[in-house]
């Protein structure tokens, strides 16, 4: 079990990472916006269901070897960055949804859960967060490092979650007055694909030093 002190120390940093959008945020929004806050919480839960094997990876020590190894994490990146470029591109050529029509999901919701779910898993982003952010608040002298990674791993998720869910409820309330509107319709569009594609370009530029 880590340190009180400590663990507290972790909630309040984590705390504020998680409200500071980032690209985890920004997925969640886009999603939300586009297809509704249903899709936007379960687009959540892939998301948070792939941080559990970041967390699996760093109480092993796997994301240590990713991040030493060139060629994994190479595999890593372009395969996460290759995955939301082609989301993105796909966004920007669909067609609008006729305004007199019921709004629908574009999409089934366990596609909102999958791409949630191999974005993060395939984000080098997040295996490098675990490495260098969770170790600051282990201490060797309290036991089994890999129960304490453990341990913070999964608060994290926790309080991620719940961060994320309100994002997602938010931009989903948004979307449902928005939706309606063409303009409206292609600017989301425009944003939701260059959004992605700015994210998988990002994740393709991600160094691990």
């Amino acid at each position: 079990m880590p340190d009180l002190t400590l663990w507290g120390l972790f909630v309040v940093a984590s705390l504020v990472l998680l409200l500071t959008p980032g690209p985890a945020v920004l997925f969640i929004v886009a999603r939300s916006v586009q297809q509704g806050r249903t899709a936007g919480l379960v687009s959540v839960v892939g998301i948070h269901l792939g941080t559990i094997v970041h967390i699996a990876a760093a109480a092993v020590g796997l994301s240590a070897l990713i991040v030493s190894s060139a060629l994994a994490f190479a595999i890593v990146k372009y395969l996460g960055a290759a995955y939301l470029i082609w989301m993105g591109i796909r966004t920007l050529m669909a067609k609008d949804v006729n305004p007199d029509l019921p709004v629908l999901p574009p999409e089934p919701l366990h596609r909102a859960f999958r791409d949630g779910f191999v974005v993060n898993v395939f984000n080098p982003k997040t295996a490098i967060f675990f490495l260098a952010f969770l170790p600051q608040f282990v201490d060797p002298m309290r036991g089994a490092v890999h129960w304490q990674i453990l341990i913070l791993g999964l608060t994290f998720m926790v309080l991620g979650m719940m961060s994320d869910a309100v994002f997602a409820l938010v931009a989903g309330a948004v979307g449902d007055f928005l939706r309606r509107s063409r303009r409206f319709q292609r600017l989301l569009r425009w944003f939701s694909g260059t959004s992605f594609i700015g994210l998988g370009a990002t994740a393709a530029l991600t160094t691990n030093k």
